[in-house]
């Protein structure tokens, strides 16, 4: 919930502040990139839906084998999680580089305490880090394709 909450409070952050995104950190997407992020960051909310919200996915028609191997915790469940991270960072690849090395380390740490035994609560903690700062780049730092560069 708490996730939740502050991803709303960055939306509306974006939505209610003129100065965001931060022109001068602000990178707009082609929308390739915007088609790549979309799609990596819809893969990566699958991947979490499928280990923690498996009712809800599993209302899906045909989701019932994607669950079971991103559930099994094997090869296919790792390819579940680095193919969408992969398509997250390419297409922000040219958002502020700090931003990017953090997202990227975030992700990483969500791939180690996922697949290594690490206790749930730690790896809660790092879903929670990767998930604000996903929505921070996206929200502060993101110039969508459909509009030319970040408002004055």
């Amino acid at each position: 919930m708490s996730l939740a909450a502050v991803v709303l409070l960055l939306l509306l952050s974006r939505l209610l502040v003129p100065a965001l995104p931060l022109k001068r950190l602000a990178a707009r997407l082609t929308a390739v990139e915007f088609a790549l992020a979309a799609s990596g960051l819809f893969g990566l909310i699958l991947h979490c839906a499928s280990m923690f919200f498996e009712p809800l996915v599993a209302a899906i028609p045909g989701s019932a084998p994607v669950i079971g191997q991103i559930n099994s915790m094997g090869t296919a469940s790792v390819i579940w999680y680095v193919v969408p991270s992969l398509l997250l960072l390419t297409g922000l690849r040219r958002q502020n580089v700090v931003a990017l090395a953090l997202l990227a380390a975030a992700l990483l740490a969500v791939g180690v305490t996922m697949y290594n035994g690490t206790a749930l609560p730690i790896h809660l903690n790092t879903v929670f880090a990767a998930g604000v700062t996903t929505a921070a780049i996206m929200f502060l730092l993101v110039v969508p394709p459909w509009q030319t560069e970040p408002e004055p």
